[in-house]
């Protein structure tokens, strides 16, 4: 009999392995801001950057997704709110989980792109005091639907140091967004998300071998003929509104790009057998697991996708977040 894995936190995804759907360019009109401008400042990164750290830090402290729910969003919200929520159901039942050191983010490098209308992001690109050994950074993308509105972290990524590509940027230093429907890249980034989707059930060439794609596609399908516990899986693509995949030039014409997806995964145990749910699993979960329980998970994917006639056309999967967010009983 398996235990239930408990909550998938960012850190632990990474040690173990917009507002619209529109182009990433920003090329849609909204109040009639035709002109391409920076999405942000780099103080104005600076300060969003900062702004999410200290409420990052707050939830965390006192396991109350309501302290930084307006600083995520995306497949990163979805996956920290329902972190933070399992923690206030244990503490509430006395099992409460200690927080972590708090998060401390240094070492920024924002790339920042020029875009029109809105939603507007950027990336930043940080060290943080999670890594103990130096082996990955904090790369997060911000994304902001209005003046009015606060800037959002969407993405989170775990990137080791020299895997980040070089972006093609202007004179004044700012960086080139790619539409969803770019038609210069092997894989236009709209088209990711379903690709991804379709690789994990049927495989194929799309995407390289790794621990991402080929090695968990192994896993998977060991899950699904284990004995006294069989694994099901769902796979679902995300495309729209904070879930939109966003990506940037890369020198040599390809692009860095971020996607989401949701996943499912329905655990049946065997007649006679009980399954044995963790209590953060158990903290989101309705209906009574008698036989089998299904979790829901979001993800976030971090890839870089070469241009359209390169040597190679497969897309390389640099880091992947994945989470729990729900969980059925039956």
């Amino acid at each position: 009999m398996s235990r239930l894995r408990r909550v998938g936190r960012p850190a632990a995804a990474a040690a173990a392995v917009t507002v619209l759907a529109v182009t990433a360019s920003g090329c849609v009109t909204v109040h009639g801001e035709r002109e391409i401008l920076p999405a942000a400042t780099k103080a104005e990164a600076a300060r969003a950057l900062k702004d999410f750290t200290k409420a990052y830090n707050a939830a965390e402290a006192a396991a109350d997704p309501a302290k930084d729910a307006k600083s995520v969003t995306g497949p990163f919200g979805a996956i920290n709110q329902a972190g933070l929520k399992a923690r206030a159901e244990l503490k509430k039942d006395g099992d409460e989980q200690p927080a972590s050191a708090p998060l401390k983010l240094d070492d920024a490098k924002f790339i920042i792109p020029k875009q029109a209308g809105w939603p507007r992001w950027f990336v930043a690109d940080t060290d943080s005091n999670k890594d103990k050994n130096g082996s990955f950074r904090w790369v997060m993308v911000f994304t902001r639907g209005g003046l009015a509105e606060p800037w959002e972290a969407s993405y989170l990524a775990f990137v080791p140091p020299g895997k980040m590509p070089k972006f093609k940027k202007d004179k004044d230093g700012f960086a080139e967004p790619v539409a969803v429907d770019d038609k210069k890249l092997a894989v236009a980034p709209k088209n990711l998300s379903e690709e991804y989707a379709s690789y994990l059930k049927d495989g194929g060439e799309t995407f390289e071998e790794g621990p991402y794609t080929s090695d968990w596609r192994t896993e998977r399908e060991k899950a699904a003929k284990g004995r006294g516990l069989v694994s099901q899986y769902i796979d679902e693509p995300q495309n729209s509104g904070t879930y939109a995949p966003v990506g940037l030039r890369t020198e040599d014409g390809g692009a860095l790009v971020f996607f989401s997806t949701r996943h499912y995964e329905k655990r049946t145990a065997a007649e006679g057998l009980n399954l044995r749910i963790g209590p953060s699993v158990r903290a989101l979960m309705t209906g009574d697991a008698k036989s089998s329980v299904t979790l829901e998970y979001a993800a976030g994917q971090t890839v870089v996708v070469p241009p359209k006639g390169a040597s190679t056309s497969q897309v390389e999967m640099l880091n992947r977040v994945q989470g729990l967010t729900g969980a059925k009983g039956e």
